[in-house]
This record gives structure tokens, sequence and C-alpha cells, in this order.
């Protein structure tokens, strides 16, 4: 599994977290002073949540699927939050009488480490450690998922192939919910890692395929070219994208019908990627009349940050969820 949900509400969930973030480390081939680091990382912020958050969780991803191996743990919580953040990761400050040692080991321990946290309306925080340093220009994503309320499995799924300086993103939402949907969008996604890259209609026809023996799945896919400033865009069903930067955020279109099951009309949109592009795509597990005019500077955050606050702040909470972020990142 490259995912795991932890909701840190008692003292035996930073044990869990820390365990689940130690196999994640291994399983993706890090060394052991960065396993043991990984899990430091994990108990710190389940500590941190377990102390000071409401409704705190973390996130464990395994990166393997994004081109960079490693481990990601993301922090959600609708905690009293920070007025200043970075403050906060300096070695000695605590709010609570603590040594204040938790986030300045954290940022020194991971391979990066980011955060948006606002006064009375929580915190998120991502941390990730590579296999290997992740340099150069590259796209880089993030996400933030969970199951159906009562269901141990997401029903949605998403997944990432990078290329030179571009790379193509997919979003699935499986039928349903829990082991069947799970499937159906797991089948989604390996569709999506096998298929020749050419058009995102190519690709979405190629998922359409797999499916056929699958309950099916709403999906759509991104193929981004960072060179030539333009993003193709093919969706069916009620998968949700959106081009944000630069003067108005740019809807991307997705036609009725169901990979696996119905199909009748697929089109390609191609477009502009403005300056300092971020591309959001969400399964209908996120409302879509949400907006980050009341986010300050989360825009310029990590992707997984962004999806974070997103999932914390307009998740439905009564069906599976999955949103991601992406921007490209040049040094």
């Amino acid at each position: 599994m490259i995912f795991s949900l932890v909701a840190v509400d008692e003292v035996t969930r930073v044990a869990e977290a820390r365990r689940l973030a130690v196999s994640a480390a291994r399983a993706e081939g890090l060394d052991e002073t960065a396993v043991e680091q990984v899990g430091i990382m994990a108990t710190e912020m389940a500590t941190n949540l377990l102390k000071h958050a409401i409704s705190g969780q973390l996130h464990l991803y395994r990166l393997f699927h994004t081109g960079y191996a490693g481990v990601e743990i993301l922090s959600v919580d609708r905690g009293p939050g920070m007025s200043n953040l970075q403050a906060c990761m300096q070695d000695g400050f605590s709010t609570s009488g603590t040594a204040g040692n938790g986030l300045g080991a954290i940022s020194r321990l991971a391979s990066s480490f980011d955060g948006f946290s606002q006064p009375g309306r929580g915190t998120v925080l991502v941390a990730r450690k590579y296999l290997k340093p992740a340099t150069g220009p590259r796209w880089i994503f993030g996400a933030a998922m969970s199951p159906y309320p009562g269901e141990t499995v997401c029903g949605d799924s998403w997944g990432v192939r990078q290329f030179g300086n571009g790379a193509s993103l997919m979003v699935a939402d499986g039928l349903g919910h829990g082991l069947a949907a799970s499937d159906a969008s797991t089948a989604a996604v390996t569709a999506f890692r096998t298929a020749a890259v050419d058009t995102a209609v190519a690709v979405i026809e190629d998922i359409h395929r797999a499916l056929r023996s699958t309950r099916g799945a709403a999906v759509a896919v991104a193929m981004i070219d960072e060179n030539m400033r333009r993003l193709r865009y093919a969706g069916i069903g009620n998968i949700s994208g959106v081009v944000l930067g630069g003067a108005r955020a740019q809807s991307m279109v997705s036609h009725n019908g169901t990979a696996g099951l119905e199909a009748r009309h697929l089109q390609q949109f191609d477009y502009p990627l403005p300056e300092e592009p971020v591309i959001i795509m969400h399964t209908d597990g996120l409302t879509t009349n949400w907006s980050l005019d009341g986010y300050p500077g989360l825009l310029r955050r990590d992707p997984s940050v962004i999806a974070g606050v997103l999932y914390r702040d307009a998740a439905r909470g009564r069906d599976d969820v999955c949103v991601v972020s992406g921007r490209f990142l040049r040094g």
C-alpha cells in the first residue's frame, strides 16, 4: 500500500504512525539511518497533533509512484494554528511549556519541509525524506485523500509520470466505495502507468479498456508540457481540474461517462500554462465551490500543503476524497 491515514486522537496513535512510517521508509529502500530519521519525524509530527490539534491526521505516503523514491508525511489539523510558523520552527520555541524542539528537528531531518498555518483555522505541514536528493527543474505533486467514512480503503486514487520538464497526472474515482471501488481506481492507475504517452484521450482510452472487468471509474488525465507552456486535458466523469496562476483560474472540462462502462464522448482540451502555474485535480469528494482567496500565500507553498488545506476545509465528509496539486520547481 502506498498510503496510510492515522487519526491522532490518543497516545497509541503516535506509535502507530511511527510504525507505518518506518515500514514505508524500508519499503522505499532508505538506509537504516534514514529510516530512523523518518521514525523521528513521524513521532514528532504525531506528538504535536496529540498535544495541540483538533481532528489531527497524519497522511503517510510512499513516493515511488511520483518518480522519486522516499516517504512523505502530511500533517493536517484544525487546531489553534500559528501566527508565525517560521518562529515555531526554531529550536526552543514552544507554546505549551515543552522543550520546543519538534518542528526544528523535523525540518533538519527532512529532505524537504513546508507548512501553512492560520490562527483559528489550523496547520498543515509536510515533510519528505528521499532515497536520493530530488534536485533540478521538475514538476512536484502532492495529495491528500481519505476513504468513505467507515471504510478502510479509499475508492479514489491518483498517479503521475515524469518526463523531462513535463509530467502526466491522472486522478480516478472508482464507482461506489470500499474494496471494489479501490480495485477500479487502482486498475486505472496501473493502466495509466503503462499507457503510451501520446494524447490525453489515448491514455483515457487505454484506461477505459483496462477497467472493463471492474465496476468502472471517473478518470481524468492532464499532460503537462513545461517547454511548450501547454496542458492537454481529457476527463470522463466527475473529476474536476483547475489551472491557477495569472489573472484568473481556468477550469478544465470533463465529459459525462464512466471509464470501463461508457465512454462515448472523449475530447482533449488544450490550456496555456500561466507563469508559476499550480494544477489542482480532485474527485467529487471535494466540493467544487472552494476558493483560495482566504489563504494568503498558500499558492506559493508545497503542493502537498495546498492539497492538505483544501482537503481539510472543502471535503464533503461523506465520500471518498482525493485532491492532488502540482507545480513546477525550477531548482
